[in-house]
């Protein structure tokens, strides 16, 4: 029977990712960085098959997709250019009391502030002080006026820090496939419509970023810019909706949880003719997941602009030339990641304990099967243990566990989503089969060695 429900979930999830080994705290030995992680082995490894599994499903299996990677520090002319350098701010207030640094938006939502109304800076400032709005940490209403805070993270290239050597952090993967819209047009020569895509870090310095790895200032995006004409716009809207929401479907994300939030005209970003969020429901809350943005022509016409390059595309059917539009699905991977946590993660009670298990889809989890040896000292059970863990594991992503009692090991890798658990015990040394264990039903059944690999094949493939 399943116990899985929200109250203390995140604190569960948090605990289980530390202990065994999927997220741990960044800095951690220093006292920490505040919401900077670092992805253990297991974290590392569903990380890597969330993104092979998008980079198969996006670009290998697509004639019209071209994949890229692109540096994290361009010329700060793509910047200027994008509207990054002037425009992408977030609302900054201070506590004078506490000194805590507070998204003003976000305590302007505190107090049922209708933010469409408001303009500008001042004007947030005065709604806020009629609303005798209070830090959240503190309760002061000693705050500071409002003021415009840029996300865009400041470097400098080469020796000397001025005006001339400075550089950015790119804040979104979206500008470099822009700026490499003509070289793709160069080399491949592809006919509208075609997409380019991208799997990589991007950086924002938010003012309140929180809730574990949900939104922090270091971040892998999963992305594609999808060229169009501007007339079909419509048309590709609706069908990279589906084709997001399908990805949705295959990584084990069930649809009830899924909201689809259709941003208003005056809360979208500045490039966006039509924008939908994609949201899922976490324990914090109903918070966006993914997102899909109809950007128009703004991106190549400004990078146009600003470079003076021709970026135009020639058709060769009506002889023009023109700037497609662009329709800009957009994936986070660490969102991904908590999202499939919370999915998976599922308490039941047996007979005399609870049991912890993380349901992963098996196309995504960690590590497809663990090894393990009925007892460690017996020469012949463990060597043959080894032979079987050397037979899979050029095939299938596995961990070999000898460590604690065979009942304590099934629970480690129930809680870290092991689909299959194979067990090599005093029969298997006469008749040369081994118990496979299945995660989800607890039923175990003989293979023979020599059957294994099809075995799993088939399980894992199916």
């Amino acid at each position: 029977m399943s116990l899985t429900s929200n109250e203390n979930l995140m604190e569960k999830i948090v605990s289980l990712c530390k202990r065994r080994g999927f997220v741990y705290p960044s800095s951690e030995i220093y006292g920490g960085f505040a919401n900077s992680w670092d992805f253990g082995p297991l974290g590392a490894e569903l990380k890597l098959n969330i993104k092979n599994l998008w980079w198969k499903k996006f670009v290998h299996q697509r004639d019209n997709i071209f994949g890229i990677d692109a540096s994290i520090i361009m010329n700060p002319k793509v910047w200027q250019a994008s509207g990054h350098v002037s425009g992408f701010t977030d609302p900054l207030i201070d506590c004078k009391e506490c000194k805590a640094r507070i998204r003003a938006d976000h305590l302007a939502e505190g107090y049922n502030i209708e933010l469409s109304k408001i303009k500008n800076t001042k004007k947030l400032s005065e709604a806020l002080k009629k609303a005798n709005a209070k830090c959240p940490l503190c309760g002061s209403e000693n705050l500071t006026e409002v003021r415009n805070f840029n996300l865009l993270f400041k470097t400098f290239v080469g020796p000397v820090e001025d005006e001339s050597s400075t550089a950015y952090l790119r804040g979104e993967t979206a500008q470099a496939m822009f700026v490499d819209f003509k070289n793709i047009l160069n080399s491949f020569h592809p006919k509208l419509p075609f997409g380019i895509a991208q799997i990589g870090k991007a950086f924002r310095n938010e003012i309140t970023p929180g809730n574990f790895i949900f939104r922090t200032r270091e971040f892998e995006q999963m992305e594609i810019e999808y060229f169009i004409k501007k007339e079909e716009w419509e048309k590709h809207f609706e069908y990279w909706k589906d084709q997001m929401l399908s990805w949705i479907d295959e990584i084990g994300i069930k649809r009830e949880n899924i909201y689809l939030h259709e941003i208003p005209a005056e809360e979208r970003a500045h490039y966006s003719q039509r924008t939908i969020d994609i949201e899922y429901k976490f324990p914090f809350g109903q918070k966006e997941l993914y997102g899909l943005a109809y950007r128009g022509d703004y991106d190549l016409k400004n990078h146009q602009e600003y470079s003076k390059e021709d970026l135009t595309y020639f058709d060769q059917e009506t002889n023009s030339r023109f700037l497609p539009h662009v329709i800009e699905p957009t994936f986070g991977v660490e969102r991904t990641i908590l999202a499939l946590l919370v999915e998976a993660y599922t308490e039941e009670k047996l007979e005399k304990e609870t049991r912890v298990v993380l349901k992963f889809n098996k196309k995504i989890a960690p590590f497809k099967v663990a090894v393990l040896p009925l007892v460690r000292n017996k020469e012949e059970i463990v060597n043959k243990s080894k032979e079987v863990f050397n037979l899979i594991k050029e095939n299938f992503v596995s961990m070999y566990d000898e460590t604690g009692s065979i009942g304590k090991r099934y629970r480690r890798q129930d809680e870290i989503g092991t689909p299959f658990c194979i067990t090599i015990d005093f029969e298997t040394l006469n008749d040369n089969s081994v118990t496979i264990r299945d995660r989800d039903s607890m039923k175990q059944e003989r293979v023979r060695i020599e059957e294994l690999n099809d075995f799993l094949n088939e399980k894992l493939n199916n």
